[in-house]
């Protein structure tokens, strides 16, 4: 947890320079991108996690690997981050700036679970519905799941909305099988 804790300061940090600098989005991609391939490549990442290379041969490499691809504010605070020994927190400062970002943008992203792929207008009937629902700017991550039967389940944050067929007939299931147990106890009366 403290990780955690440390990489959403660092977060903070980068992400008032960033409105300061009025580059929200190019260190938004630029911090992505770093944290992406600091993910993809571990000969990259062990470089950057290792304590035997030297600090400024790190530094050095960053300069010259990220010089004109990203802000130049943005390789100085990596170059802190280095000279804090912090580099293995890149790719969490990033989840952490994202979701500053979308909190300053007034965005949610949503999981989305269909029974079959959405066509563009049903895809966007239902990004304006959950937007209203959530009271922000909904982005939803669809996923296609044929187990669902039909429906849709939305998972936003801790929030979970299952409006799946499978959901619904397993309730059904259970209903009548209360009804059924309930009503087998009578005894027929005779008269």
């Amino acid at each position: 947890m403290r990780d955690q804790t440390v990489a959403r300061n660092y977060a903070e940090a980068l992400f008032d320079l960033a409105r300061r600098h009025e580059g929200l989005e190019a260190f938004g991609e630029g911090i992505a991108m770093v944290a992406s391939l600091v993910d993809d490549d571990p000969r990259l990442r062990q470089f950057l996690e290792t304590p035997r290379i030297d600090a400024e041969a790190k530094k050095s490499a960053l300069r010259k690997a990220l010089g004109g691809r990203v802000p130049p504010m943005l390789v100085n605070f990596l170059l802190v981050v280095i000279d804090k020994r912090r580099q293995r927190l890149i790719g969490t400062i990033a989840t952490e700036f994202a979701a500053l970002v979308d909190e300053h943008e007034n965005r949610a992203h949503v999981e989305v679970t269909v029974a079959q792929p959405l066509n563009d207008a049903t895809s966007a009937a239902l990004t304006e519905r959950l937007s209203r629902l959530l009271g922000k700017t909904a982005v939803p991550h669809v996923r296609v799941d044929p187990s669902i039967i039909g429906g849709v389940v939305v998972r936003a944050g801790d929030t979970i909305y299952d409006g799946s067929l499978r959901r619904r007939l397993s309730r059904m299931r259970r209903q009548l099988m209360t009804a059924s147990l309930s009503g087998g106890n009578e005894q027929p009366s005779q008269g």
